[in-house]
Formats: C-alpha cells, structure tokens, sequence
C-alpha cells in the first residue's frame, strides 16, 4: 500500500465556490492526510470555503492579504512544507476547480514515490470535449518547448505536479509570481537537469473552464516570454561575439600592418576567431543556457560543433549554388543562397548547443 502519510498536498485558491470543498473532500476520501491550502487574496464573500475547508484537521491554511498570483501561493505552501514538513517524500499541487480526480492525484504521487522524478498530470487534449482554445494553446507551447528549450512535453499548463522534496526546494528559488512560475518551473527542469515523468489523466472541463484566472493575452505573453527568452539571449551572444571578433580583426591587422605577409593574412583571423569563440561559449553556458555541465567536456562538443557548422556552411553555400545556378543572377543567388543557409545553420547551432553540448541529462519517463 501507498503512505500517502509521506505525500502533502498543496491547494492554491483565489475565489473558490463550492468545487474547492469537493476537491477537499476526494483528497480526504482518497487516503490523503496533510492538505496545505492557500488562499491568494479571495474576496470577502468567498472566505467562508476556506473556513469550512480549515476545519478539517488535516488542512492546514495560510493566506495572502492581497492577490498575489498562483506562482506566489505555491512558493508559500513549498515554504511552509519545508519548514514543517522536512520528512515527507514529497508534495503534489493540485487545482481547486474540480478537474482533477482524487485518483489520478494518488496515481501520480505514486510514480513520483517509485520513480524519484517530478511527475507531471498530462491532459488528452485531442479528446472532442476540449475547448478549441485550450487544445489550440497547448498545442502551439508543446511546439515551442520542443523546438527552442529540447522539452518534449504533452501537457505544459497542467496543474497537478507530484514534486520530490529535492525538486521543491529548487522550485523554491525559481521566479515568477503568476501563471508563467509554472513554465518557469518546467524550464527549471530542463536547466538543472531534474528528471521528469508524465502520467495520463482524466481531462475534465467544466463549464468550458471558464472559472479559470487565467488572462489569456497578459499571462501568454509572460509564458512565451520566458520560452523564446533562451532564443533572445543566443541571438545577442553571437551578435557580441561577432563584433569582438570585428573588431579585434580590425585592431590586429592595424597594429601588424608593417609586418606584412602571412603574418597579416592568417595572425588577425586566428586571434580574433579565437578569442571571439571562447567568449561565445562562456556567454552561452552561464548566460543563454545556464549550464552547469562540466567546462571542459562542453568545450570540447562546442568547437566539434563550430567546426562542423563552418564546413557545412561552406559546403552547401557552394553545392546548392551550383545546383540552382541560373542566367547571369550569380552573385545575388550566391548571397541569397549563403543567407539563407546560414539562417539554417544558425537555428541548428541553436538547438545542438541547447540538446547537447551544454545539456545536463534530463530524462523523461510515460506511464
């Protein structure tokens, strides 16, 4: 049998009706024996669910005086578990509008018992009942995990989390105070390499979930953000990079210009490619993908990659231009050609860097 005793619970609400006392309820039924509620700044005529709610002694309630975001109640009751709760395996986050099954909650955590893993509640979203916007937008942000963080995900906005104590307390020091803590949460994952699990569940909307606080407009752009913030940052580490190497090119074959010969031809290009390079990748690991893969092992995969994205951009510049030449357009072929190769290669040195040579093992697990 599970010791759910091991498992806390952990409940934040903003302006319940009576849902959250049936979702208190199937926790109890089903074997759960520490419920750590939140109330994010509900109103007034909504504090009598959290009073009915604490009176049950396995509850335990904290507040916020004001609103302050769902990201913001869940650093509050990961805290409190902390502090009060160092001996337990493990917590599992879970809303209060009804949607999740008190036996999908229990399936979860134990996965996250047997596995040691964050196990994550995944969602069916190709069932006919979803909403198209909900179906549309999960859709569209497992793309983008995929193609810019290397995360294959089928559910990045589910609530229900079974979370080991070692995850909580890096989840602890994540950012974000509203929806986007949770994608911060799922980045967080993939740059410390915490392991990660799915589990299918029942995909329950009511009412089309339209009790949900989620502001579709200012909480996707704090979501997406955060996702295409990784692809930001490598786009000015190369622009950086690339006038460094400009411009110590240029200070080089200045200061050599009495000196002539091959000295003039080959020193200037090497230092500045050199040094330009090695600033490239520091800038990548610490501040693009914070890596925390040992240095010289991602040095080593870093130029095998550099030297590797140079001959294919030589390669298929000159092969395809041959294979496409046409009438007296060459060289504006040539550099639309070279444009659009290096364009390519750059976003396939974005994704390589990202999976391989700074990646910390991260490995998910289908139940």
């Amino acid at each position: 049998m599970m010791d759910l005793s091991q498992i806390s619970v952990v409940l934040p609400s903003l302006d319940p009706d009576e849902k959250l006392l049936r979702v208190v309820d199937g926790l109890l039924d089903h074997g759960f024996t520490d419920i750590i509620l939140v109330n994010d700044g509900s109103k007034p005529e909504n504090l009598h669910y959290f009073e009915t709610a604490a009176q049950h002694r396995q509850v335990t309630l904290l507040h916020h005086p004001v609103n302050r975001g769902k990201g913001a109640a869940l650093k509050t009751a990961f805290r409190w578990f902390l502090e009060n709760r160092p001996e337990h395996m493990g917590v599992v986050t879970v809303d209060g509008d009804d949607q999740h099954h008190p036996s999908d909650t229990r399936a979860c955590c134990q996965e996250m018992m047997e596995s040691g893993k964050v196990i994550l509640g995944c969602r069916d979203f190709s069932l006919p009942h979803v909403p198209k916007r909900s179906r549309t937008g999960n859709n569209i942000t497992c793309a983008v995990f995929k193609l810019l963080c290397g995360m294959t995900l089928s559910d990045t906005q589910t609530g229900l989390r079974a979370i080991p104590t070692a995850a909580v307390r890096a989840f602890c020091q994540v950012k974000g105070d509203r929806f986007e803590y949770e994608t911060n949460m799922l980045l967080a994952m993939k740059e410390q390499g915490i392991e990660y699990g799915e589990v299918k569940i029942r995909t329950v909307y009511i009412e089309e979930n339209k009790s949900s606080h989620f502001r579709v407009v200012q909480d996707s752009w704090r979501i997406y953000k955060l996702i295409l913030a990784h692809f930001f940052r490598f786009t000015l580490s190369s622009l950086l990079s690339s006038l460094v190497d400009i411009g110590l090119y240029a200070l080089l074959c200045w200061a050599l210009r009495d000196v002539g010969g091959w000295v003039l031809m080959v020193v200037p290009f090497v230092v500045a490619r050199a040094v330009s390079s090695v600033g490239n990748f520091f800038m990548n690991k610490k501040l693009v993908f914070r890596s925390q893969v040992a240095t010289g092992g991602a040095m080593a995969r870093y130029f095998c990659l550099a030297v590797l994205i140079l001959l294919l951009q030589l390669g298929l510049s000159d092969g395809i231009y041959l294979l496409l030449q046409i009438g007296d357009s060459r060289v504006v072929l040539r550099t639309v050609i070279y444009a659009v190769v290096m364009i390519a290669l750059y976003y396939l040195s974005f994704m390589i860097q990202q999976r391989w040579v700074f990646a910390k093992r991260t490995k998910k697990k289908d139940v």
